[in-house]
């Protein structure tokens, strides 16, 4: 257990804590493009050119560095298939669906309100 890092409860993480390894968690899932990569996979396995297809305006760097940094924490499996070439497709795990509902509900929520937020910019 890390220092600080658990709430008043004493059963629970505390995210606020400045040595909390939650942050990490919460900077990796609040990423614009892990939100978009897990929303994408939310349907199923995809291969890599796919979601490079899917999530418009991410680089190959990007993309790699965002799966790898996904499948690291538990959220996305990674199956090479043997091929010439190699297939590869990535796939929600467990863990990645069940935190695919709460980012969806986000996205769907900045898309309902986007001309709102947008109207207000420009008043």
């Amino acid at each position: 257990m890390v220092m600080g890092c658990m709430s008043e409860r004493h059963d629970q993480h505390d995210v606020y804590a400045a040595q909390c390894p939650c942050r990490e968690v919460l900077d990796l899932l609040a990423n614009k493009w892990s939100a978009l990569a897990i929303g994408a996979m939310g349907g199923g396995p995809q291969r890599f050119g796919a979601l490079l297809r899917r999530l418009q305006g991410v680089s190959p760097k990007v993309l790699t560095s965002t799966l790898r940094r996904l499948e690291e924490k538990g959220f996305v499996d990674r199956t090479v298939y043997p091929a010439v070439p190699p297939h590869v497709e990535y796939e929600l795990t467990a863990l990645g669906h069940s935190v695919a509902e709460p980012l969806g509900q986000l996205r769907d929520w900045v898309e309902k309100h986007l001309d709102e937020i947008q109207g207000l910019q420009t008043a």
